[in-house]
Order: structure tokens, then C-alpha cells, then sequence
């Protein structure tokens, strides 16, 4: 699969669009993608909430499992929060850890500027025959 051709499918995702979240690194079953913390991904306490934090783990969990040129819809998907994120960039890596013609299991790590871990993801898909389409 043409990785120019996953980040076009994903320019449609509004919701990461609106976000703010951008795709920095995509090969088959890995994926990287980044958000710059702004004003509204504050919660009342003035730390990055944890939806917004969610939402980053998982765009990487979706760019990455439909990076094999199929569409894969999450059917599970789980997250820790370990630190709290305050502000500059977070980053969420996704790694496949299993895949076989109807299931893939992920692994995402959400880190801050300084690398420091800021979530743990774990997501599982159920992968289609149906392309992904541009």
C-alpha cells in the first residue's frame, strides 16, 4: 500500500482534523502523529484532557492498522493514564503487534515533549476485505 495514499484516506477524519492532529510517520503497522496542545484540549484543572489524549491514541491506532490498504475498525481499545499532560506536543506511536486476516492488536504510546510517557493504549481491530479509499 502506497503510504501517500493512507495519509489521503485520513485527511478525512474531521475530528482529528479539528483537533488539530497530524500524521507525522506511516508505514505498514506503524504510525506516528502529533497534536500541539492548545486552550481547548484543557480540562478544568489545566491539563490536556483525557479525551483529548484518547483521541490522539487512537487516530494513531486507526492510521496504523488501516496502513495494509483495508479498512480495520477498532473493536476494543483501552487506555492508562499515567502522567498529565500540561502543554507542547504530544506524540502517540502505534505498533501492530498481531495481525491476522480478521483481527490485529496494537500498542500505542502517547509521550510528551520531554518523552516522557504520558498514556498507554492497547486497541484491536477488526480488519475487512474492503479497501480504503482515497
Amino acid at each position: 500500500m502506497d503510504m501517500d495514499h493512507v495519509r489521503e484516506y485520513f485527511k478525512k477524519d474531521r475530528l482529528a482534523a479539528y483537533l488539530g492532529i497530524e500524521i507525522v510517520d506511516v508505514s505498514p503497522g506503524f504510525a506516528t502523529v502529533r497534536m500541539p496542545v492548545q486552550d481547548f484540549h484543557l480540562n478544568a484543572v489545566d491539563v490536556v484532557h483525557g479525551g483529548a489524549i484518547f483521541s490522539l491514541a487512537d487516530y494513531a491506532f486507526a492510521v496504523s492498522s488501516n496502513s495494509h490498504g483495508t479498512v480495520a475498525l477498532a473493536i476494543q481499545a483501552s487506555i492508562y493514564y499515567l502522567k498529565a499532560g500540561r502543554g507542547g506536543v504530544l506524540t502517540a506511536t502505534s505498533r501492530e503487534v498481531t495481525r491476522n486476516p480478521k483481527l490485529a492488536t496494537y500498542h500505542i504510546e502517547v509521550k510528551d515533549d520531554q518523552g516522557n510517557l504520558i498514556a498507554s493504549f492497547e486497541g484491536m481491530v477488526y480488519r475487512k476485505q474492503d479497501p480504503i479509499t482515497a
